[in-house]
């Protein structure tokens, strides 16, 4: 089997384009078992996504697999105006001058090109236009994700290990009741208040059989919890947190409000609001849970939906489908909630059945699968074991 790596240098960014080819890969084929030939390619792809996780940059890895096409060819791009004039249409887009608007078909184009890319490394996902098709990927990380720091403090608490021989095959938290409708983030890096809010609904109502819309704005306004390890790194609104952190200053600050007491308003400009008499859920306890990914599938079944943090790179061109793609940057810039698992999600590229991981993200339910995001199970996709929490909730009433 051949593997052109072509390597270029431009403004001081490199970007790694993989071609496989069919045709050389049915002449390794000849050359040795199936099992074997298959193994080669796994492992040459896995080396490659081991260089790419090493590599320091602001802008995402941009990887192609190109099958028989060149994903910038134009035929790709051949309805380019069209797809901008619908994309205006159904996401209510309007820009304040001619060259702002002129601009922001230029990012369209590249992001059409983009999402090309995004489906032939990901083929078990569709990928296509999304809101999002008309920020730059800086852009795109400085509104809508906020993950503040790339790790757990090593002081963390450690979820108790549990047994996962009786874990069922399906399962999923929205059937029983405790995930609340999907909510918007807007132009704020405040996923992570979303995914801690979502996490103690989900705890709350194991708790206390009531399912409570939570605070984002109490964690954007009044969370301003530090680790005392990372000089700087502090939950800021707008600007980024982290869940765990959240969940500290929600122990110390004694609850979260209901939403609805304190509503949502995607800035972080005003004052705390913070009533403490309007309490509506109160952490218990919180702990981080292990990589293995049955010990994250038992805390998940057991104590409800799970604070995770994930990287988005292929999230800003999702459209629906099992997301599986063949590399992915491990480097963590998102925070969602893990809200079930499935196992029917085939993926034809491995030859088998790929179980699934079930996301609720925060970008409202005209993204994904109305709001909703699959990504396969067994091998850390994009880092979604990485970071991974789980809370318990005061048992009381929040009347």
């Amino acid at each position: 089997m051949i593997i052109k790596i072509i390597i270029t240098k431009h403004k001081k960014r490199i970007f790694f384009l993989y071609k496989i080819s069919l045709s050389v890969s049915v002449r390794l084929q000849s050359t040795m078992s199936p099992n074997l030939s298959h193994l080669v390619i796994l492992s040459l792809l896995f080396i490659s996504a081991v260089h790419a996780d090493t590599l320091n940059g602001d802008d995402p890895l941009i990887m192609e697999v190109v099958d028989g096409q060149d994903a910038s060819s134009s035929n790709l791009l051949s309805a380019e105006q069209r797809h901008f004039s619908l994309f205006k249409s159904k996401f209510k887009k309007s820009y304040g001058s001619q060259e702002e608007h002129d601009y922001r078909f230029s990012v369209f184009k590249a992001n059409l090109r983009r999402a090309a890319r995004h489906q032939e490394l990901d083929p078990t996902a569709s990928h296509g236009v999304t809101q999002f098709s008309d920020l730059t990927p800086a852009e795109f990380r400085k509104q809508v994700l906020g993950l503040r720091r790339l790790r757990l403090p090593k002081d963390a608490n450690e979820a108790p290990i549990l047994p996962t021989s009786d874990l069922p095959e399906d399962f999923d938290w929205r059937d029983k009741g405790a995930v609340g409708p999907v909510k918007n983030q807007g132009s704020c890096g405040s996923c992570w208040s979303f995914s801690a809010t979502g996490a103690l609904e989900g705890a709350h109502f194991l708790a206390t059989g009531e399912l409570v819309s939570l605070s984002e704005q109490q964690l954007v306004d009044c969370d301003h919890e530090c680790d005392p390890e990372e000089p700087g790194s502090c939950d800021s609104g707008c600007g980024g947190g982290l869940m765990n952190s959240a969940f500290e200053y929600t122990l110390k600050a004694g609850g979260l409000m209901r939403e609805e007491d304190y509503p949502y308003t995607g800035t972080d400009r005003g004052a705390c609001k913070f009533d403490k008499n309007k309490v509506a859920a109160r952490v218990a306890n919180f702990s981080v849970v292990s990589l293995d990914e049955d010990q994250i599938a038992a805390n998940l079944v057991k104590n409800g939906p799970l604070a995770v943090a994930i990287n988005a790179v292929f999230m800003q061109t999702y459209i629906g489908g099992v997301s599986c793609p063949y590399i992915c940057s491990r480097r963590l810039d998102h925070g969602v909630l893990l809200v079930g698992y499935g196992s029917a999600g085939y993926s034809p590229v491995r030859m088998k059945d790929k179980p699934y991981w079930i996301i609720k993200n925060s970008w409202g339910e005209k993204w994904g699968e109305n709001g909703f995001y699959k990504i396969c199970r067994g091998r850390n996709v994009c880092g979604v074991d990485s970071m991974v929490s789980t809370v318990a909730a005061v048992e009381t009433s929040s009347q």
